[in-house]
Formats: structure tokens, sequence, C-alpha cells
């Protein structure tokens, strides 16, 4: 029995890895290995090296458009959204006011909604506006996550005394110099944390951008890829190009935890050594 936690987190491990075997395998093949050859051998023609430069050569370079404007969404969305969270959780945690228990509330019970429930609602006010079709139809709604304000209300709790900030009234301050100067850098793994999250939320995201949009030079790589399998059916070889771009699309993903992460430890560090 002791064994057995050891086992579950290995069939769990490969559980998660083996779409991505199945997709660094399946990107070396050509368009005539893809279903002809051992899904799990590669090829060693060069086909991964063919699939890439087809890949971002197509249409012009339209891949390209599609990894900038999902970077555009994901960074542009995640650092809005981190903000705007850590300002208004340290607000419902910090301060005392009326209304706070039902802003409390109704923010958990948006923690419950499905965002496919929200997408036809938000196509229909962002073309009410005249939105639609525009990047901000996508950055608009990514800056706002329940989840992300009520993860940095918890932490805001955890980790700024309340001894702290009254001491920094007592010698003067202003509530936004408390919040900047004290709180902030307080709340820094925190912030970190919402963004991570919110950055690989808008990166994976598929039907807003998919409802939102009508130019194909505007969508990020998940629509993207969507389109070319689309297109498969009349051009086998996309199927190719569709499979090594979702491998380049986990890149990103993949470097940036990598680096927030060792930001994340480094705080997470400094705070204990200041304890």
């Amino acid at each position: 029995m002791r064994y057995l936690p050891a086992f579950i987190l290995i069939v769990g491990s490969v559980y998660a890895l083996f779409p991505i075997l199945w997709l660094a395998v399946a990107s070396t093949k050509t368009p005539g290995q893809l279903f002809t050859t051992p899904t799990l051998l590669p090829s060693l023609t060069g086909g991964f090296q063919q699939n890439i430069r087809y890949l971002f050569s197509l249409d012009g370079g339209v891949f390209r458009q599609w990894a900038a404007s999902s970077l555009l969404y994901a960074v542009g969305g995640g650092v809005v959204s981190a903000l705007v969270s850590t300002m208004a959780g340290y607000g419902l945690a910090k301060y005392r006011f009326r209304g706070r228990g039902i802003t409390t509330g109704s923010l958990l019970a948006g923690i419950f909604v499905p965002g496919v429930m929200l997408a036809i609602p938000q196509f229909l006010l962002f073309s009410r506006v005249g939105l639609t079709n525009t990047y901000w139809s996508v950055l608009i709604p990514s800056t706002l996550s329940p989840l992300g304000v009520f993860l940095a209300m918890i932490y805001a709790q955890a980790s700024i005394p309340d001894d702290i900030l009254e001491a920094g009234r007592i010698d003067g301050a202003n509530e936004f110099r408390i919040f900047f100067q004290i709180g902030l850098p307080a709340m820094m793994p925190g912030i970190i944390t919402v963004f991570l999250l919110q950055f690989v939320h808008i990166w994976n995201n598929f039907l807003l951008p998919y409802i939102m949009l009508a130019d194909s030079s505007k969508f990020p790589i998940t629509v993207g890829l969507y389109s070319l399998l689309n297109r498969g059916g009349t051009e086998p070889a996309l199927y190719n190009l569709a499979i090594t771009g979702a491998l380049v699309s986990i890149i990103p993903l993949g470097m940036i935890v990598f680096v927030l992460q060792r930001y994340w430890k480094a705080d997470l560090l400094s705070g204990s050594l200041k304890g």
C-alpha cells in the first residue's frame, strides 16, 4: 500500500504527458507518413523541419499573426487581470463597507458560472457597441476574473497584517500609498499566481475569440489551428501543420511557467526569511 500513491502519480503523469508525446512524434512525420506509420515511432526523414517551414510560411505567415495575437491577449489580459484582481481582493480583505458580504457572495457565485454561458451575452453586448471583430472584444472580458479576485482576497487576508496598515495610517500615509508600498509588495507571490492562471486560461481560450472574431489575422492560435483542421478535409497536408502548430503553442506556456515559478519561489523564500 505504501507504493500506491507513487503508482497513482506515475499513472497520472503518463496520462497527462501522453498527448504531448503524441504531438511530438506526429510532428516529425510528413503528410504521407501521418496515417501510414506506427503511432509512436517518429520519422527521421526531416518531416519536422518541413512542417515547421511550411507552418510559418502558410498564407503569408498567418501563424505568426496568430501567435502574436495570442501573446497580446494572454499578456495584456493577464497583466490587467492580475492588477484588477489584486486591487479588488485587497479592498475586500482589508476594508469594511456596506454590501461587502453581498459582493463577496456574488464573487463566489461568479466563480461557478461557466464561461460558455457568458460567451453569447458578451457577444450581443459587444455587437451593440460595435466592438466585435476587434482585439478589444477578447481583451476586455479577459481582464475580469472572479477566481483571481477571490485568490487575491484570500492572499491579502493571510499576508498583510492589519497592524502594519494601521501603522502606515498613523504615519500619515494615504490609502493609495499604503496599498502600493505595503500591500502590493507583500502580495507579489499571489499576484504572480493570478497572472499565471489567467495567462494559461486566456492562451487556451477558444470559444470567446471564436465567437467574437471574423478576421483570421486576429485569431489566437487556438482558433487558427481549428481553422486549419476544418480545411484539412480538402487539404490533408494541413493536418500536419495543425499538429505541429499545437506542439509549438505549448512552448510559451512551458517557458512562462518555468520563469514565473522561479520568481514565485524567490518571493516565498524572501517572505519566510523576513518572518
